[in-house]
């Protein structure tokens, strides 16, 4: 049977095989098994995969074999050595990120450049990089296109196009953009695009710049479904006051792992990961009042396990795919039932289970009741529940007598403070450099890389997610006023929250 192939049974090169079996990687998911054979034959795809479904070496792995790399005889025969051979477009600066960070490590054998270039990073490192030679650059559209337009990037030799989460791009309205990308590339281009959901606008798409393309479908035909019922899930009528530390007592259930806790708006996700902080937990804040060194550190810390909760507004996790994670939670419920299975679809990936909770404030339970009816989930009325109900101490796993601050002997971790922060701004980026808010200058708090309220400090402080406040002065009609406030991350590819 396909699912029961190998890698290897594939027409793949050795040495992508190679690299793929150096992590641990042998055997298909069923996307890749699916994608594989059409794409190796250089046929475009349309595929219709959510995030978590091994998709991008589904991608990923055709291109790689399709690319002439700097160590193979027939490279310097080409018209134009080191010009970009792929291009891969990806909605958001951290997809970008992941998917670049999956093509080095399929391809470490063959010596394949990969670039990743998005927004909030300087021009010249990434320019440095195109003119050196690169054969896959992985980026945002508006960096891509800034880059194009300047002379800096041709896509004239870029004989595969991947199109990624392109229903995310359309969400974020760069389908325009998108196209003036593709109308850059060769006419006779291998065209891949996935989505995890098929819109008017992405079809469209498809339709005027693929040529009959093969259609492969990854999720069940009740896609919704599965992934309910891949993840337990909870909901508690929660008080304003009290939620803080039901969220604290819930962080210490049995058998959590990696922890996504979900927020509406910047400031409560600063807020909510400055309390656990102080608590005594390993968390890290992720929404758009953070400069992007602060940002990418934050996600360094929760893949490496530094940090073991991230507080994420929802658009600033867009393209977050993280192995391990067992629990999402809902601190704010959702606006609606799609961006209810967003967040949840973060756990219960690959065929894992997981958990998802969600806090419902009395002000949201009309919208809490629209998610579940149309999802059926079966809680139409969350029960009244505070940090110290027996319910949920049972139904969640949490030992008894739990309180809300992390005993100094589970305070096992090194904290965001032990992640390094790259200087990512030069003179010359088309970003002001952003220094976070009040939610990165504490995140070194958590586990022994930090100081709770009753902990020890422990690591070394990150000064680039410190608490920054500048003077500014603003022209407004003929006069001048002169106000205080928290310098923030400036433009990027995406809307920031």
């Amino acid at each position: 049977m396909q699912e029961d192939r190998a890698f290897a049974d594939f027409d793949l090169h050795p040495d992508i095989v190679r690299a793929l079996a150096d992590g641990g990687i042998t055997h298909p998911f069923p996307i890749q098994a699916m994608t594989l054979p059409v794409a190796l034959s250089r046929h475009d795809i349309i595929g219709q995969a959510k995030t978590g479904t091994g998709k991008t070496l589904g991608f990923g792995l055709p291109l790689l074999h399709h690319v002439v790399a700097p160590d193979d005889p027939e490279f310097s025969a080409q018209e134009r050595p080191g010009a970009p051979q792929a291009l891969v477009v990806a909605p958001t600066r951290e997809l970008a990120v992941q998917v670049a960070g999956d093509l080095t490590k399929a391809s470490a054998h063959r010596g394949i450049r990969v670039l990743t270039v998005y927004g909030g990073r300087a021009y010249e490192p990434q320019i440095e990089a195109l003119q050196r030679g690169v054969e896959v650059v992985v980026g945002t559209p508006g960096r891509l296109l800034d880059l194009a337009s300047k002379g800096h990037l041709s896509l004239a030799h870029a004989r595969t196009v991947v199109l990624d989460e392109a229903d995310e791009m359309l969400d974020l309205g760069f389908l325009p953009d998108v196209e003036r990308l593709l109308a850059l590339t060769p006419a006779g281009r291998h065209t891949m695009l996935f989505s995890a959901t098929m819109p008017g606008a992405v079809v469209s798409l498809a339709r005027g710049y693929m040529t009959q393309p093969t259609h492969i479908r990854a999720v069940s035909e009740d896609g919704e479904g599965h992934t309910v019922a891949a993840v337990e899930q909870f909901a508690y009528r929660a008080h304003a006051m009290d939620k803080v530390e039901m969220l604290a007592r819930i962080l210490q259930a049995e058998g959590r792992g990696l922890t996504i806790v979900f927020a509406r708006t910047k400031r409560t996700a600063a807020k909510v990961a400055d309390e656990l902080s102080d608590r005594g937990f390993a968390a890290a804040a992720i929404h758009g009042d953070l400069g992007q060194g602060a940002r990418e550190q934050a996600l360094r810390a929760f893949r490496t396990g530094k940090v073991d909760i991230l507080v994420a507004t929802d658009v600033a996790a867009r393209g977050i795919d993280v192995e391990a994670v067992t629990h999402v939670i809902n601190y704010q419920c959702p606006e609606d039932e799609k961006t209810y299975l967003h967040r949840i679809g973060r756990t219960g990936r690959a065929g894992a289970t997981g958990v998802a909770i969600t806090f419902v404030d009395w002000d949201d339970m009309p919208r809490w009741g629209l998610i579940n009816k149309a999802l059926d989930l079966g809680y139409p009325e969350p029960e009244e529940t505070y940090s110290s109900s027996p319910h949920l101490f049972e139904q969640l796993g949490i030992p008894e007598g739990t309180r809300g601050t992390l005993p100094r002997s589970a305070r096992t971790r090194e904290g965001l403070g032990a992640e390094k922060v790259e200087d990512i701004e030069a003179p010359g980026s088309d970003h002001r450099r952003g220094r976070g808010g009040r939610s990165g200058g504490r995140r070194d708090r958590g586990g022994q890389g930090g100081r709770g309220r009753t902990g020890q400090r422990g690591g070394e402080r990150s000064d680039r997610q410190g608490s920054r406040t500048s003077t500014t002065t603003e022209s407004s009609g003929s006069g001048r006023r002169r106000r205080r406030r928290r310098t923030t991350s400036g433009q990027g590819d995406a809307p920031r929250s």
